[in-house]
């Protein structure tokens, strides 16, 4: 008789003990998925022209009488500039009309210290007196700015890009009043003025026209 009321509450007693060792088991922690590391944009290079046509649209919105007056690349550390790409180029545009000036510029460049990319503008501000004989029709930028680095590396540049394969390359876009031409400066350099070379090239008809430094 004492046996039967013995054995009945220790089985009792060892199923609670079972029970509250399963219930007082750690969670398994739950993977969490790893976060992908965000993607690296790299900088778009662009030719002059490439975004010299958005450019002028933009200007001609501002004041339908906006014409080009001088357009240049700029120089960064994502590229040499040579092939006659850039990731910034800055177009330089006059109204008569009004007596003002804008800068458009045109950005695929990755750098905090660079434009933003897409397309920018300055404020508008009144522009020098020299300023409309310099201004020309864009129909007049028929060579593009890869083919005139194509035609300065034909006649001397070659040799500097051999010398240093990271030698920069800038340019320019002008119109010459003396002789009614648009001209590209092809420079190696960073500025005219410290140019190991310098070609020119005319921008309607892709002739060569002269070298210097």
């Amino acid at each position: 008789m004492n046996t039967r009321r013995l054995t009945i509450p220790a089985a009792v007693m060892l199923m609670m003990i079972l029970l509250t060792g399963c219930e007082s088991k750690p969670a398994q922690p739950t993977a969490q998925p790893k976060a992908s590391p965000p993607e690296k944009k790299e900088p778009v290079l662009y030719t002059a022209k490439q975004c010299f046509t958005s450019m002028v649209n933009l200007a001609q919105r501002w004041q339908p009488d906006a014409l080009p007056f001088h357009l240049e690349s700029e120089l960064t550390s994502e590229t040499t500039g040579q092939d006659g790409k850039s990731t910034v180029w800055r177009a330089y545009f006059a109204s008569a009309s009004r007596g003002t000036m804008k800068t458009f510029i045109c950005s695929g460049s990755r750098l905090s210290s660079a434009p933003a990319s897409g397309f920018t503008s300055t404020a508008e501000s009144a522009y020098p007196p020299n300023v409309p004989s310099l201004m020309f029709q864009p129909s007049y930028l028929q060579t593009d700015s890869d083919k005139a680095f194509t035609l300065a590396q034909g006649h001397g540049g070659e040799a500097l890009t051999k010398k240093d394969p990271q030698q920069p390359v800038t340019y320019l876009l002008d119109w010459d009043p003396k002789h009614k031409t648009l001209l590209w400066y092809v420079i190696y350099g960073k500025t005219q003025s410290e140019a190991k070379g310098i070609g020119v090239i005319n921008a309607a008809t892709g002739a060569f026209v002269r070298a210097g430094k």
